[in-house]
């Protein structure tokens, strides 16, 4: 992503948060029943090259990332040896280096710590934001259609990745990204990130940011899920391995992730409350966006017992009460 894209997004009506064109309700509407194009300006790639890049990475996250082929993607968490996320990352192979996509707000730290762990190594890791522009697209488009979940293809100036059974998401060469988002939009109306956001709340799919590291074990955002797929229990050790396998095998799960509406706005973090944990808070919001319904949608993780109790405050003992969506997904 370039100061040159971003300029030419500003130009097209895009507001300085990326949030939307300007029409916010209308771009809603596009993304729950039509065709939609986004510059996904809130994300950022590092780059992973050398010999042990692979092997690196997979000693470090919750995922199978030896196994990870040139034709598809994965979804892993950066746990602390306490097994809480320090991130979320959606990675895939670029030639025989690795991207890993992450939100921009808690990259330099990750970057950071990741690089932490090379020591011997070898293994290159470097902020490569800048290299790519990502844009997101729903429904795929037709060069990504036939991908299966999580399936990856070269396109002209880059490469596309399939998101789920509805979004996809296109990595391309910063000179190839305007001419390539002209094509899209032309058929696609261009919406902001609210829209994008709320597709991904829709889709069950949590994410990681600043406000809520260290908050979630990977459990706890249905990452175990065949739906969600960011946790190998066959892989073999990484940080926090031995809490992550121990919350799977001793006993129910006691808090998941699940899918909500709220009249009033809310952020990432903030804490939720039910009646029999008192001024004890029960659970936590992981992501919220406008709905094209009215007021907002979010991912909100949770004890499943005050779920089923039906009575989840926001903020406060007495805040606003949670109104419950189904997820796509079974909580199983």
């Amino acid at each position: 992503m370039t100061q040159e894209w971003i300029s030419s997004l500003a130009s097209q009506g895009l507001t300085a948060d990326g949030s939307s064109f300007g029409d916010v309700a209308g771009e809603l509407v596009a993304a729950s029943s039509g065709s939609v194009v986004t510059p996904l300006i809130d994300l950022g790639l590092i780059r992973a090259s050398g010999a042990d890049a692979a092997g690196f990475l997979h000693n470090l996250l919750t995922n199978d990332i030896n196994g990870l082929g040139l034709d598809s993607a994965r979804f892993a968490g950066l746990c602390t040896p306490k097994g809480r996320l320090l991130a979320l990352l959606l990675i895939w192979r670029d030639g025989d280096d690795l991207l890993l996509m992450l939100p921009r707000d808690i990259l330099p730290g990750i970057l950071k710590k990741l690089s932490m762990y090379v020591l011997r190594s070898k293994v290159k890791l470097s902020d490569a934001t800048a290299e790519r522009t990502l844009i997101g697209v729903s429904p795929a488009p037709t060069f990504a259609a036939g991908l299966p979940r999580f399936g990856v293809a070269g396109i002209a100036g880059g490469q596309t990745v399939r998101i789920d059974d509805k979004r996809a998401l296109l990595a391309l060469n910063p000179g190839a990204a305007t001419v390539r988002w002209a094509e899209l939009a032309a058929s696609a109306k261009p919406v902001g990130l609210a829209a994008w956001q709320w597709l991904e709340i829709a889709a069950g799919q949590p994410r990681v940011v600043a406000a809520t590291q260290e908050a979630f074990v990977p459990q706890m955002l249905n990452m175990e899920l065949p739906a969600v797929a960011g946790v190998s229990f066959s892989k073999g050790c990484y940080p926090g391995q031995e809490i992550v396998a121990r919350t799977q095998y001793l006993g129910k799960i006691k808090r998941r992730t699940y899918r909500a509406r709220l009249v009033a706005a809310t952020t990432a973090g903030i804490h939720v409350y039910a009646p029999e944990t008192g001024d004890q808070h029960c659970g936590a919001i992981v992501s919220v966006a406008p709905s094209p319904a009215g007021g907002f949608e979010c991912l909100v993780c949770i004890q499943s017992g005050a779920v089923e109790a039906g009575e989840v405050r926001v903020g406060a003992v007495d805040g606003e009460r949670l109104e419950f969506l189904p997820l796509p997904y079974e909580l199983s």
